[in-house]
């Protein structure tokens, strides 16, 4: 039995608040990404350190006790403070402390402007590596990372941020298929489709006036970095961010539609997180990410 000496057991406060949060052990066990007997174990645990039963069986289910109920309404608050505010002082421990690592939602737009100009970032900060991760689940607090930059996914742990675009699409194709040509040329030239991306078409046409009964539908693609050889090379066109863009049509790669350009609603953001490493470093990297993409913007003529 337990003694009044003995240390609070708080993995097993833990485990049984996310029991009292999820109304089972097996819920719990879910949440906490562990096995129901190891919730159960932390569960008896409790029990007998505060020498009272804090579940009682009806049937089948399980329901917390009078004094259960009074004890998770009790510690869930300041337990969620103190998890809060763990996460948002914890720093990690590196070998190499002159490295910071991105992780992003957004392929297309690493692969065509972020990764290109990372050289000039390391040089100008004295040779500090970048790391560069792609994903498009759901980030938590212990996903290693220094810097989020995304779209469309969201961050709930503490982090200063930066709104460092606010996309812009065009309509573009090669050169020698649009060049000269005005925005009527979308009705004899089939249009790409971009999977990961299917709200970039509607929000265009809406834009313009347009239906899908005003353009051709081409080829399917699964990300815009696919697409992109495939209209530079190919007799279509596609919509896309601009920003993603930018270094082909100032190369002549591409040509921008006169008058398709329209924001998409959309901002890029990049969250420098509080628990990073280097969180200097991390901050500096997103003030330099929002000047790069201001000088990547094209021209509004275009």
């Amino acid at each position: 039995m337990a003694t009044e000496d003995d240390g609070v057991p708080l993995n097993a406060i833990r485990a049984f608040v996310m029991i009292a949060r999820e109304g089972s052990v097996t819920r719990a066990a879910s949440a906490l990404r562990t096995t129901q007997s190891s919730v159960s174990r932390y569960l008896a645990v409790l029990e007998d350190y505060l020498g009272t039963d804090l579940l009682e069986r009806r049937g089948r289910r399980s329901e917390l006790t009078a004094f259960g109920r009074l004890f998770a309404n009790t510690v869930a608050e300041p337990l969620d403070t103190v998890c809060f505010t763990a996460q948002r002082m914890r720093r990690r421990n590196r070998s190499d402390a002159n490295r910071i690592v991105v992780r992003t939602s957004l392929s297309t737009f690493a692969y065509s402007l972020l990764i290109p100009n990372l050289q000039a970032f390391s040089a100008e900060m004295g040779g500090v590596i970048v790391d560069v991760i792609s994903s498009l689940s759901l980030p938590t607090s212990s996903d290693d990372y220094d810097i989020l930059i995304t779209r469309d996914l969201s961050l709930i742990e503490p982090a200063d941020n930066w709104e460092i675009y606010h996309e812009q699409l065009v309509c573009l194709g090669a050169p020698n298929h649009v060049r000269g040509k005005s925005l009527s040329v979308i009705r004899s030239l089939p249009i790409l489709n971009v999977t990961s991306r299917p709200d970039i078409l509607p929000t265009w046409l809406r834009a313009m006036n347009l239906t899908s009964k005003d353009i051709k539908s081409g080829a399917r693609y699964d990300h815009n970095y696919l697409a992109l050889p495939a209209v530079m090379t190919g007799k279509c066109l596609l919509v896309a961010p601009e920003i993603i863009v930018g270094d082909l049509v100032r190369g002549g790669g591409l040509h921008v539609i006169p008058g398709s350009r329209t924001p998409s609603g959309m901002q890029y953001r990049a969250y420098a997180v509080d628990r990073s490493g280097n969180p200097e470093v991390a901050r500096a990297f997103c003030r330099w990410l929002a000047r790069l993409c201001k000088k990547a913007a094209l021209p509004e003529a275009a």
